[in-house]
């Protein structure tokens, strides 16, 4: 498989995750995202809708890290969860990417990669209180379980974690939350783990 993606991208480091995780032979390719590179004509006859991650599986070409997650799933037997989770899975699916990666991804890119004078500073703000109290559903979730579905790591799992691995400051501090810090701890210590920038070339200068 081939997955076009850079190493800023949650998105792209949800599907690559689950790739290294479930052993899956694949290749990164390198979209450089802040040159415009996703943008491009070339790159849209990719993806119409200018994003990654894309996934190419011999003739196959998916994207949306949701679409791409459980695709992944359903073709290594992994990360899928029982057939009764399925429609749970896909519940945090969504949540994650309406009320969590979304935001997060949006924080962080206004708060690190936009040059300070085009900030809409009041926009920030705004959003990281919209943030906590999806961290705070997320945190609840996680008191009493290990995973956010079944009994095992899922993709849900990997959605939601995602962008919560990244060092760049978005308003998230992992001591504030501990049910989620021990569960990004087990995520961590899963055999195939990688930070998100060990699995993917960075494109913003470092």
């Amino acid at each position: 498989m081939k997955l076009y993606c850079f190493g800023e991208s949650g998105n792209a480091y949800k599907c690559a995750l689950a790739l290294a995780l479930t052993g899956t032979d694949w290749q990164p390719v390198f979209v450089d995202f802040f040159k415009g590179e996703a943008r491009s004509a070339d790159f849209k006859k990719i993806n119409e809708m200018g994003e990654v991650p894309v996934l190419v599986d011999g003739g196959l070409t998916l994207t949306q890290s949701g679409v791409i997650l459980e695709h992944i799933a359903a073709k290594t037997g992994q990360l899928g969860g029982r057939p009764e989770d399925r429609q749970e899975i896909q519940r945090w699916l969504f949540w994650d990417n309406h009320k969590l990666s979304t935001q997060i991804g949006t924080t962080r890119f206004l708060m690190n990669f936009l040059p300070p004078e085009k900030r809409p500073e009041a926009v920030i703000p705004f959003l990281q209180g919209r943030l906590k109290a999806a961290y705070a559903i997320l945190n609840d979730h996680l008191a009493a379980r290990d995973w956010i579905v079944g009994d095992g790591p899922s993709i849900a799992d990997l959605s939601c974690c995602g962008y919560l691995f990244y060092p760049e400051p978005f308003g998230f501090d992992r001591k504030d939350w501990p049910h989620i810090d021990v569960w990004l701890a087990r995520i961590a210590a899963l055999p195939g783990w990688k930070h998100p920038y060990d699995l993917m070339q960075r494109a913003f200068p470092a």
